[in-house]
């Protein structure tokens, strides 16, 4: 875009100073007093200003047209933005949901079996001890 708008510009400079240019030799060398001649070269000096000022204004209204799509645009993605990243956050509090409950099943059945393991082991060592008592005392 900064390419054509170089272009655009380099072309609309170099018209203006052929035009100006051309003008300029035109008037110098047609056969007219003096007078006439500098008022030839006010009144075409006053026009090329004229078309270079309207052109100015051309420019500055595209360019603030540019500016305020670029603004839109900008506002857009971060909006977007801003959506796929909460939609991320979410997931991401769904799967940390997830692996939460899952490793409190893995505790709770851990917990329980180790639970079973334990009265198992004391009443092994309990029936091991009253094992112990009988022979000694036989």
């Amino acid at each position: 875009m900064s390419r054509d708008n170089n272009i655009s510009k380099g072309l609309l400079i170099g018209f203006l100073t052929g035009g100006i240019v051309g003008a300029a030799i035109a008037l110098l060398y047609a056969p007219k007093s003096g007078k006439e001649l500098r008022g030839d070269i006010k009144a075409k000096a006053d026009e090329y200003m004229n078309d270079a000022e309207a052109h100015l204004e051309v420019a500055k209204e595209k360019a603030v047209e540019i500016i305020n799509d670029g603004k839109k645009k900008g506002e857009k993605l971060i909006s977007e933005a801003k959506v796929k990243a909460d939609e991320l956050l979410k997931e991401t509090e769904k799967i940390f949901d997830q692996a939460k409950q899952k490793t409190t099943d893995v505790v709770s059945s851990s917990k329980e079996t180790i639970t079973e393991e334990s009265s198992r082991l004391k009443t092994a060592f309990k029936a091991g001890m009253d094992a112990y008592k009988d022979s000694k005392i036989s």
